[in-house]
């Protein structure tokens, strides 16, 4: 996972994130939801609850990927700081 704490440069505040980094984090995020709900789907039998909270947690994924093409420094940053508790949190709770 990408360090957002790292991704400063020399001429960016030092709490500056680099929109890449914050697009990174974001996308494992999204690709954790994708495999959650390709295995979901595949279960012999699905639950649409659970189904359904995943197809959201993915459309708030790529809503938030939008935001981030016309986000501030200050967005970028509340943004990675937000999918990289999730994507911690989903890593230590797994599947």
């Amino acid at each position: 996972m990408p360090d957002p704490a790292s991704a400063s440069s020399s001429s960016e505040p030092a709490d500056a994130v680099s929109p890449q980094v914050a697009a990174d984090v974001l996308e494992e995020v999204m690709a954790w939801y994708t495999r959650e709900l390709l295995a979901a789907r595949r279960a012999p039998h699905p639950d649409p609850e659970r189904l359904e909270q995943l197809l959201a947690r993915r459309q708030e994924c790529v809503q938030d990927r939008e935001r981030l093409e016309e986000a501030d420094g200050a967005e970028t940053a509340r943004i990675t700081a937000l999918y990289a508790a999730r994507l911690k949190a989903l890593k230590d709770t797994g599947p």
